[in-house]
């Protein structure tokens, strides 16, 4: 009856509720589910073989793995940072491949990637 345009202007608004009162800890696991949910989108595209929503979904899922690669703090844990680093840059490539494949067993892979660094993130006390 309401169709579409309602649930996104919702989930649109409400996202900028919760990043205006959040946390930087907060925005990082807003960001993490973010991937998350663009990551699953692209692989139903890819059921679907939406193209342009694939493409769409999973570009987006790269700008926000490459906004977390943005924040990483170089001088906290060098070891550490570079190591997540590497991984966030792995994750970007194995997007691109599931794209240019039309495969989700790779996204498959890529969430569960990030599901373990975003549990790890989420057991980190809020600050």
């Amino acid at each position: 009856m309401y169709g579409n345009k309602g649930i996104q202007a919702y989930k649109r608004d409400s996202l900028k509720s919760d990043l205006a009162s959040a946390s930087p800890h907060r925005i990082i696991q807003l960001l993490m589910q973010g991937i998350l949910e663009r990551v699953a989108l692209g692989k139903g595209c890819i059921e679907r073989k939406d193209f342009q929503g694939k493409s769409a979904s999973l570009g987006r899922a790269i700008e926000i793995i490459n906004s977390l690669r943005d924040a990483l703090e170089r001088d906290a844990n060098p070891e550490l940072v570079d190591n997540l680093d590497a991984l966030y840059e792995y994750m970007i490539d194995r997007i691109h491949a599931a794209s240019l494949e039309m495969n989700t067993e790779i996204l498959d892979h890529v969430s569960s990637l990030m599901l373990e660094i975003k549990g790890a993130w989420d057991q980190i006390a809020d600050a």
